[in-house]
């Protein structure tokens, strides 16, 4: 039987620059760490970015970015290349998945102050005998003089006490004409801005490592620092149209590496 071949130091000295999926086939292959260890660190960047959008609901962001990078980690060992598709739009839902299973097994619970809780049930009191004497709704100015308070701690407490009760995303409601109910988690998704982000990312990482230091130079001041291909040329030391000719092949390997991720 033919020896499986293992990845030497020598081998691994320029990891960093072989194609993602080229690794992934040797991992699948040869199930060698160092591989797995660098497709891991190379996809962070998604753990990271999905990890932030999920910060200020309640969990630290230190411990969002663990489970976050538990997902990540679990999204390389079950990845398939074989099956044609990207690997951060396998990785994405799969690092999601696991945190919205890290919220669901903390209950969705958010610590909120004692004081916030005690000025709450104050408040729903007050709400009560205020709009029996002035016979309307109290305003938040009527709250805040009946219990001796400012206005911006009504609001504060107002605010909290929405979020001490969570309701479920489970909770179920009658869809009316159709035989299935809808689930409130249902109701209230939306398109995910970091999918694109996540894409657009690993697409541009993946077309820069077939561009040259000047090319990489160019493409980072005229499309991101938005600077002229004038400024550039000075600086550079060459024409302008020499800047104009790499901005165009610049943009024909874009659009070569596009058609590959599109094939």
């Amino acid at each position: 039987m033919k020896a499986q071949r293992r990845y030497n130091d020598a081998d691994l000295k320029d990891i960093t620059e072989i194609h993602t999926k080229t690794l992934f086939k040797e991992l699948k292959r040869t199930r060698d760490q160092k591989i797995r260890e660098e497709l891991i660190e190379r996809h962070m960047y998604i753990a990271e970015i999905l990890a932030k959008k999920y910060t200020n609901k309640g969990i630290d962001y230190d411990d969002i970015y663990q489970v976050a990078c538990m997902g990540l980690i679990y999204a390389v060992d079950r990845f398939d290349v074989d099956k044609g598709y990207e690997f951060s739009s396998f990785a994405t839902p799969t690092i999601i998945g696991e945190i919205k299973k890290h919220f669901r097994d903390k209950g969705w619970t958010i610590r909120v102050p004692r004081r916030i809780q005690e000025l709450s049930k104050k408040i729903n009191n007050a709400k009560v005998i205020l709009s029996q004497e002035l016979k309307r709704s109290p305003t938040v100015e009527d709250i805040a003089n009946y219990l001796n308070s400012t206005e911006e701690e009504i609001l504060e407490a107002m605010e909290g006490s929405k979020v001490y009760t969570p309701q479920s995303l489970d909770l179920t409601y009658d869809s009316n004409n159709d035989d299935k109910d809808l689930n409130l988690a249902d109701l209230i998704g939306e398109e995910d801005a970091y999918f694109d982000k996540i894409e657009n990312s690993d697409f541009l990482i993946r077309a820069m490592r077939k561009f040259n230091d000047m090319e990489k130079k160019i493409l980072q001041d005229r499309y991101f620092d938005r600077r002229t291909q004038v400024s550039i040329a000075e600086e550079l030391g060459i024409s302008q149209m020499t800047v104009s000719r790499v901005e165009k092949r610049i943009i024909e390997k874009l659009q070569k590496e596009m058609a590959k991720t599109l094939i």
